[in-house]
């Protein structure tokens, strides 16, 4: 398996990057996104598909999307294996009071946290990888 698994590693390595924008998700109850729509993230449910796209393509497509969203990258390549990096990150970001939707992707992990949020987000992350 690909990536770092060391917990300490991990956190000293975070590196969050706040990608620009506002990000929203959508659902789509037939599963088909509308032309000319290009999503960060489409997962299948039963219930339809989950889309994660920029504020604006939902707005020029129609969509309605909810929770707007700051895109944090943690540009460590953590290992799909890992285990605690999201129990400290989610443990931090709660105490603080921000919610989160993560992604793990091969390489990154991804969050989605309240987009007014994001900027204390991002230093409470770096703090993280600080250490006491």
């Amino acid at each position: 398996m690909s990536g770092e698994t060391d917990l300490g590693r991990l956190l000293a390595g975070l590196d969050p990057v706040l990608h620009e924008g506002v990000y929203v998700f959508v659902t789509l109850p037939d599963r088909t996104p509308p032309a000319g729509v290009d999503p960060v993230l489409v997962f299948q449910e039963a219930e339809g598909s989950t889309l994660v796209l920029s504020r604006d393509q939902a707005d020029r497509a129609g969509l309605p999307g909810v929770f707007p969203s700051a895109w944090i990258t943690l540009r460590v390549h953590s290992s799909l294996e890992a285990v605690g990096m999201m129990a400290a990150i989610a443990g931090a970001l709660a105490e603080a009071g921000i919610s989160c939707n993560a992604v793990s992707a091969y390489y990154h992990d991804h969050l989605f946290v309240p987009h007014e949020r994001a900027e204390e987000a991002v230093r409470l992350l770096r703090g993280l990888g600080a250490g006491p």
